[in-house]
């Protein structure tokens, strides 16, 4: 797991480019990746783990309506995440993580392991990931990061 975000760092750095966060059912897991490799400063300024939905609301501006409308484990919401968390944290790209790592069904909405990542990438459109992951809590947690990461650099590279 080390050397793709020691991967990621070197592709962020060689660009110039800052990164941020705004992590929900991941808790925090993508920025602590992040800074376990000496440097993560000279690109990562930091991250927002919105947990409850009034954290999204209140911290991110993530639309009251589209929470109860779709639920918090929705393209929508992973959307208003990562965009706004460009703007609170003031970086070039940010990334979201929302999802249900379990153990049970989410609002009726969300299966465990259904997530919906998004990264907003400058100024351009946000693209966004739907994916459901199997395995225990902390295994979908972990899966959705790397797979995040993985992304991340695909954007960068190409």
């Amino acid at each position: 797991m080390t050397d793709r975000f020691l991967e990621l760092q070197k592709a962020f750095i060689e660009k110039g480019l800052t990164l941020g966060a705004a992590e929900s059912f991941t808790a925090g897991r993508f920025a602590d990746r992040v800074c376990s490799i000496p440097g993560a400063s000279d690109y990562f300024k930091g991250g927002v783990v919105s947990y409850a939905a009034s954290v999204k609301e209140d911290v991110l501006a993530v639309d009251h309506d589209a929470i109860e409308t779709l639920g918090v484990v929705s393209e929508a919401v992973a959307v208003a995440m990562a965009q706004n968390a460009r703007g609170v944290l003031d970086v070039d790209v940010a990334v979201s993580f929302t999802g249900n790592a379990g153990p049970t069904a989410e609002e009726g909405k969300a299966q465990v392991g259904e997530t919906f990542m998004a990264i907003a990438y400058r100024d351009e459109k946000v693209i966004t990931y739907h994916v459901i992951f199997r395995g225990e809590r902390n295994e979908i947690r972990t899966l959705a990061v790397e797979y995040i990461c993985d992304k991340l650099i695909e954007i960068l590279n190409s």
